[in-house]
């Protein structure tokens, strides 16, 4: 039965056709304590059903169907807000005929050519411009916004620092298409701001923004002794810094350290009067009172 299994994944239809009935195959997967990941499809014994076991059990089910959206965007190592293993999963049928419900799956119709579908993982996807594209469209314009970003810079995602995955001129390609979503995926895309370093930051500049405040983002300050310092906000009039944290900041004590000193030569600079520093939690889950902080701050400074 073994010889069966792909990439970690056994199909009933296949045990079938190899000339198992269904009552020993039955026996043989409960004894051998196979996972099912879903109807017709089943996990090796010692195989964890992570995302990508999850993508190739439904290809492997629907071949014609293409990883995309959020789906795509976590196997290229796009950061997201709030992804969660619970998500349903994400493919396009570019042949737009798929129409019954699938337990667990987003299934979007949409047109998509050949050259914008690649492989990773063995799976069939959607290259990183499509995706970002697709993103984008369909929204939330928040979800879309980080991954943009995350895309355009270089990140550390899980163990790893990421190089950028995409050029803003290739972007700007991909949303040229007359597809659904195409023109306020445009506007969207006039709210990148390349120099974001986490996602937090992303969504802390965007609930700034709709609060209608207008700082300068990246903003170069220089300390006393002409060192460069940038930062994530700048309400330069009003003399106010806001400093964003994402959540795998402090990861050890000489980056701590470094940190503090950091914040310390800020507060030095001629054009700081006051720092204010948000956590992800303060970003993501307090976003009312973060506003509220930096309200009050900004009235005390005028």
């Amino acid at each position: 039965m073994r010889s069966l299994v792909e990439g970690g994944v056994l199909l009933t239809s296949r045990a079938l056709a190899a000339g198992w009935n269904r009552a020993s195959l039955s026996r043989r997967l409960k004894l051998e304590e196979w996972t099912r990941i879903r109807r017709g499809a089943w996990a090796e014994p010692g195989r964890d059903v992570d995302l990508v076991v999850g993508l190739r059990a439904t290809q492997l089910l629907n071949p014609r169907l293409v990883v995309s959206h959020r789906s795509a965007a976590r196997l290229w190592q796009i950061e997201l807000p709030y992804a969660a293993a619970a998500d349903p999963l994400d493919f396009t049928d570019p042949e737009l005929i798929l129409r019954q419900s699938l337990d667990g799956l987003r299934v979007h119709r949409v047109p998509l050519g050949q050259a914008e579908v690649t492989e990773r993982w063995g799976l069939k996807v959607t290259d990183v411009p499509r995706t970002l594209a697709d993103l984008l469209r369909a929204g939330p314009r928040d979800d879309a916004l980080v991954a943009v970003e995350s895309a355009l810079g270089y990140r550390r995602v899980g163990e790893r620092r990421r190089a950028p995955l995409i050029t803003p001129a290739a972007l700007a390609v991909a949303l040229e298409p007359p597809l659904l979503g195409a023109t306020r995926a445009r506007n969207w895309h006039q709210l990148v701001d390349r120099g974001s370093g986490s996602p937090a930051e992303t969504i802390a500049r965007l609930r700034i923004l709709d609060a209608g405040l207008r700082p300068e983002t990246q903003a170069e300050v220089r300390t006393p002794d002409g060192r460069r310092r940038y930062l994530d906000f700048l309400f330069r009039a009003e003399g106010l810094a806001v400093e964003i944290e994402g959540y795998a900041y402090h990861g050890t004590r000489d980056s701590h350290r470094r940190d503090i000193a950091r914040f310390n030569e800020i507060l030095q600079c001629p054009e700081i009067q006051d720092l204010r520093r948000f956590t992800a939690e303060d970003v993501f889950h307090h976003p009312a009172a973060m506003l509220t902080t930096i309200r009050s701050a900004l009235s005390r400074s005028r």
